[in-house]
């Protein structure tokens, strides 16, 4: 039973982390004007949920963690058929690969490759399971409720078309342009950079905010050194701010300390994997309310300060590539983009098995 209750604890407490980190992607991307297509309670997969705004809004068959999908975030350069082939696909509605390649004329693996951008883009619907061919739909379009009220003014409204519906494109460019500007790729540098470290900010502050609800808000017990008698104490709230703050610097010499090759081997053998975190999950819930926000915090710190490191796929690899890219002037392709996040994921696979040895051998053999 108590093996239970630790992957229940854990699957609960890094599962409300990771979604409100993607809450802080998501919540940057829309502040920016960019299209978020989904925003999802858990893993990639079969899900369940209502559209508003253009985001689908669920939970997935795996409620761990969550995703926010940030349209335009695709590597390398962008094809250059793009406008053509919306324009063709929004005249037609409904259309096979082949069909936008002649209407284009372009070979069949240009229009493929746009067509997929264009679904990266949240533009187009890609195919379905039921789909024989390649067959790719213009999205489903309705009036905004600022355009309605324009419209009861006397401002003539755009038509609403269902999924796949064949609609008139009089101005292709401006189709293209309205598309683009929707994209993570158009912002500026600075944009794209708040998007990328939002989840990490949001990781951060919901830790402060936790340090001063304990701190200051609940109070804790302390004794006094003279009289070894305890009491019940508070801090006032910048105190607590920090507190939190001297938490948050321990995180980051501790992180940075990996990659200091005299400290890096000790570092690895003081941390823990998710077999850890599960067994001090059940103990912080044990320990009661202060134990469990304590625990949080904890964590919250160092899952934002772990997405920082410069490593793909992580938040802060993607930033040291967008910085990359500003500098040199230069645009990662996708296939370095994917060798670099390969090579990141096979790093961490191996700190994820040194340390769930050491967690297996610590907490369950007793070895350690």
């Amino acid at each position: 039973m108590d093996i239970v209750l630790m992957i229940i604890y854990a699957t609960i407490l890094l599962g409300f982390l990771v979604f409100i980190h993607e809450g802080g992607h998501y919540l940057a991307a829309r502040a920016f004007g960019v299209r978020v297509t989904e925003f999802m309670l858990g893993l990639p997969g079969p899900s369940i949920g209502f559209t508003r705004g253009g985001t689908r809004f669920g939970v997935t068959a795996v409620p761990l963690g969550g995703y926010a999908k940030v349209c335009g975030m695709e590597a390398g350069e962008m094809s250059p058929h793009l406008e053509a082939v919306l324009a063709a696909l929004y005249r037609r509605g409904t259309a096979n690969m082949e069909d936008i390649a002649r209407d284009c004329g372009i070979s069949d693996d240009e229009a493929y490759d746009a067509l997929e951008e264009l679904v990266e883009w949240g533009s187009i619907k890609g195919p379905t399971k039921k789909d024989q061919y390649n067959t790719y739909r213009a999205v489903a379009t309705a009036p905004t409720k600022k355009q309605l009220k324009a419209a009861a003014a006397g401002e003539p409204a755009p038509a609403s078309y269902a999924l796949g519906q064949a609609r008139p494109v009089d101005d292709a460019h401006a189709l293209y342009q309205g598309e683009y500007r929707q994209q993570y790729r158009a912002l500026p540098f600075w944009k794209r950079s708040v998007i990328l470290v939002a989840g990490v900010f949001v990781n951060l502050l919901f830790a402060m905010l936790l340090f001063v609800l304990m701190y200051s808000v609940i109070g804790f017990e302390a004794q006094s050194p003279n009289t070894g008698v305890f009491y019940h104490a508070a801090l006032t709230p910048l105190q607590s701010l920090q507190a939190g703050f001297a938490y948050i610097g321990q995180v980051i010499a501790l992180v940075a300390s990996l990659f200091n090759p005299a400290t890096a081997a000790d570092t690895v053998s003081n941390t823990t994997s998710i077999i850890g975190i599960a067994v001090m999950s059940k103990d912080a819930v044990d320990m009661g309310l202060m134990g469990i926000l304590s625990f949080t915090a904890m964590i919250s710190v160092s899952l934002g300060i772990m997405n920082l490191l410069p490593i793909p796929p992580l938040d802060g690899g993607r930033f040291v590539v967008e910085v990359f890219q500003k500098v040199s002037r230069r645009v990662v392709s996708t296939r370095a983009l994917n060798y670099l996040s390969a090579a990141g994921m096979l790093l961490f696979l191996g700190f994820f098995l040194i340390m769930a040895n050491q967690d297996i051998q610590r907490f369950v053999l007793g070895n350690w």
